[in-house]
């Protein structure tokens, strides 16, 4: 199938896709060199290897919960209450746990942004 726009061949497509195959089936970078690794981590990328981040576990800090609400929710989701914002994380496939931490938040509290719901959610769990 002729896909027109692709920047890459399909054969180099399929031989990325077997470079990566390794670290999509174990979760985590499967080489012993880092360098060799088909796409490195830099010291600031989010720890996603890790599964979902849900308030109330050792990986929520808040930045990491802040990250994970902007990457889903994006700004367009603000000012809102937890009854909207609950609607737009299952509307964009977030994850059960972030899902029904935001669901657990007072209903009469409204948030204006990402910084506001991920000192709410951080805070309620502790």
């Amino acid at each position: 199938m002729q896909r027109g726009s692709d920047r890459l061949s399909v054969h180099r497509d399929d031989e990325m896709k077997h470079e990566l195959q390794g670290l999509l089936r174990s979760g985590h970078p499967t080489r012993s060199e880092e360098w060799h690794d088909p796409e490195p981590s830099a010291d600031d990328d989010p720890e996603v290897w890790g599964g979902p981040v849900v308030p109330g576990t050792s990986r929520a800090s808040l930045a990491t919960v802040r990250l994970e609400l902007a990457r889903i929710l994006g700004r367009g989701s603000f000012p809102a209450g937890p009854e909207d914002l609950t609607r737009a994380l299952r509307r964009k496939n977030a994850p059960d746990g972030l899902v029904e931490a935001v669901g657990r938040l007072p209903r009469e509290e409204r948030y204006a942004t990402v910084q506001e719901l991920a000192e709410a959610l951080v805070g309620s769990e502790r």
